[in-house]
């Protein structure tokens, strides 16, 4: 009887995603892979099919799905391709996929996403802004389709290990709980000159590899931000039970304090092949290619409050966590969509570092929406929020 599961993996030439096949080459008795998605990186995803044989591969993009096609036919490789948003919620909810990795950065992985999670999937969730977009909507797609979701982020893959095994008792049992945030490239750069930093410097981070939205996320601790609303949702504590403590060494990933004030913490190289392993097998565990931490060697391991004025100066953006999971039902997806916006602009040098943050709070403040109730609600505010978002940038840039 074959037991392996089928992967779908959303958003496969991404650091998450590359990050996956590496711990799936692992294990070939347990995973086979069911279909490749990305956006527009060809040859990367040729390169993926020729080495996983998947039974499809999508591209977000029409001019580079019939890109690929050509090139699958050329090589004898025996792919289906597909291509558009319809093609990545099929492959996301096919009746042969157990499990989909959710890697797609960004307010356009939630159509797949709901669908895996309305046709009960294994969702693995490495895309927080489907919870941060989504919310309710999500979350009750999750519930009506019996799904399991499975969180990849570090931080919230470490919160779920030091979680009870019962969520039922995590209200009762549960204090708070500790996100850690390495403090990005930034954390002990003066303020005043934030105004001068350059995507590159930015996208420098110390610990992780990541992809140049995450990394300019990271630096503004914006990432932080959408990790706070996720946990909300995810874990079903109130805004007032997350806390934000900058761990510089990246060791301690995230922490549970309970009710006796007795802390539970996760800890590990600063490695997504852990946490991905981690979802992938639950509730076992296997090996994931990460490097084991070796005690002897270890620096001594820091904490820094983000209340000190200084870091408060560094990243004002983090504090909008807590603004938006008290507002308005739609205002988290305002603030996601106006940030996509804002670092993109950044990226592209039309706007500074320090403006990103302006970008967000104006946004913030001029549009209002409440109750979105659908995809389609979601998507009519995630518009409008980056049409307001614009008009701020050309308001910065004239």
């Amino acid at each position: 009887m074959n037991l392996k599961k089928n992967i779908t993996i959303l958003g496969s030439t991404g650091s998450i995603g590359a990050s996956t096949l590496d711990v799936v080459a692992r294990h070939p008795d347990r995973f086979s892979v069911y279909a490749l998605t990305a956006s527009s990186q060809v040859d990367l995803m040729l390169a993926q099919c020729a080495q996983f044989k998947p039974v499809i591969a999508v591209m977000a993009r029409e001019d580079a799905g019939r890109v690929l096609a050509d090139k699958i036919k050329a090589q004898g490789l025996p792919v289906q391709v597909r291509w558009g948003a319809a093609a990545l919620d099929e492959v996301a909810s096919d009746a042969p996929v157990n499990a989909v990795m959710a890697a797609i950065v960004g307010a356009a992985g939630l159509s797949p996403c709901l669908a895996a999670a309305r046709a009960g999937k294994r969702l693995l969730l490495a895309n927080k802004e489907a919870l941060v977009v989504g919310g309710e909507v999500f979350l009750t797609a999750v519930r009506e389709g019996g799904a399991t979701l499975l969180p990849i982020d570090s931080e919230h893959s470490a919160i779920f290990q030091s979680l009870p095994d019962d969520p039922s008792t995590w209200q009762r049992r549960v204090h708070k709980i500790i996100l850690t945030a390495s403090g990005g490239p930034f954390r002990t750069r003066d303020p005043q000159s934030l105004k001068d930093v350059t995507p590159e410097q930015a996208c420098a981070h110390p610990n992780w590899v990541m992809g140049r939205k995450i990394s300019v996320d990271s630096a503004t601790m914006m990432n932080k931000a959408l990790e706070v609303i996720e946990a909300c949702y995810l874990f079903g504590v109130q805004p007032e039970q997350l806390e934000v403590v900058i761990h510089p060494q990246s060791v301690i990933h995230s922490m549970v304090q309970y009710r006796d004030h007795s802390v539970v913490a996760q800890l590990g190289t600063p490695d997504m092949r852990g946490p991905i392993a981690y979802g992938l097998s639950w509730p076992e565990r296997i090996e994931s290619g990460a490097t084991a931490l070796d005690f002897h060697s270890l620096a001594a391991m820091t904490f820094e409050s983000m209340d000190a004025e200084d870091h408060a100066q560094r990243f004002p953006g983090l504090k909008l966590a807590w603004e938006t999971l008290n507002g308005a039902s739609g205002s988290c997806a305002v603030l996601n969509a106006a940030n996509e916006v804002a670092v993109a602009a950044f990226l592209n040098r039309q706007i500074r570092f320090d403006q990103i943050h302006e970008v967000n709070r104006a946004s913030l403040d001029t549009l209002v929406w409440t109750g979105p109730q659908s995809l389609d609600d979601l998507m009519a505010l995630d518009g409008h929020a980056r049409q307001v978002a614009l008009a701020c940038i050309s308001r910065l840039k004239s």
